[in-house]
């Protein structure tokens, strides 16, 4: 098993659990970080006294406070450690359930396991860094195992974001056809553009289009 862990989460509560399940599986050195620029350091000092920790189980939101931070969620503090230290293996812990961001932590961070946080999140957090330990297959909170069987319903293309950078600049979708036609955009039908918003509706569990793309900017895509 896995000799030096360290959590990052900014939720005392969270803490208590991730530790109760790192002692049943005698994990012996146990170590903390409530800001992800601290989470980093860490991970730098211990590295440096060739000390390193084997794994990071990393909440995705920390809540902002009076400190400044380069480093403001765990998916930018993934994309560090990943940078920096490839080896080390990571597992997200997080109430996160909008598809394309778990999806993206597997294939641009490729992280070694997601659990969402919820009623069974202690035994999927045990067996999560169970398979973290013992092989490199990627996992995934039980209700969430679509996101990564699901191959192509759910695939975002430059086709979408396109769509999504031309709503977040105020074409409405009843323009979005003529705006489409304008630049060569293909498909470009009125049919077509509707049923790929509600494609990226359901999938980004958006309301509307105005949140739609309040979403993509939260994720960084437009």
């Amino acid at each position: 098993m896995f000799k030096k862990v360290l959590i990052a989460e900014d939720i005392d509560f969270n803490d208590i659990a991730v530790v109760q399940v790192l002692r049943e599986l005698n994990v012996p050195e146990i170590e903390y970080a409530k800001y992800c620029d601290d989470a980093f350091l860490k991970m730098k000092k211990a590295h440096f006294d060739n000390n390193p920790y084997q794994l990071l189980i990393t909440d995705l939101s920390f809540k902002p406070d009076y400190r400044e931070n380069v480093l403001k969620s765990g998916e930018e503090l993934i994309a560090t450690v990943k940078e920096s230290f490839p080896e080390i293996k990571i597992i997200a812990f997080s109430i996160e359930d909008k598809t394309y961001r778990i999806r993206s932590l597997f294939n641009q961070y490729n992280i070694n396991g997601f659990v969402m946080k919820g009623r069974n999140s202690i035994p999927e957090l045990k067996k999560a860094i169970q398979n973290a330990f013992n092989t490199d297959e990627k996992y995934l909170s039980q209700e969430l195992n679509y996101i990564l069987r699901d191959k192509t319903a759910n695939e975002i293309d430059n086709y979408d974001i396109q769509l999504i950078k031309y709503l977040s600049i105020g074409i409405s979708q009843e323009n979005m056809e003529g705006k489409f036609k304008e630049m060569g955009i293909t498909p470009n039908s009125k049919s077509t553009i509707e049923k790929r918003l509600n494609k990226l509706k359901i999938y980004f569990k958006a309301n509307n289009p105005t949140h739609l793309v309040a979403i993509a900017k939260d994720l960084g895509l437009v």
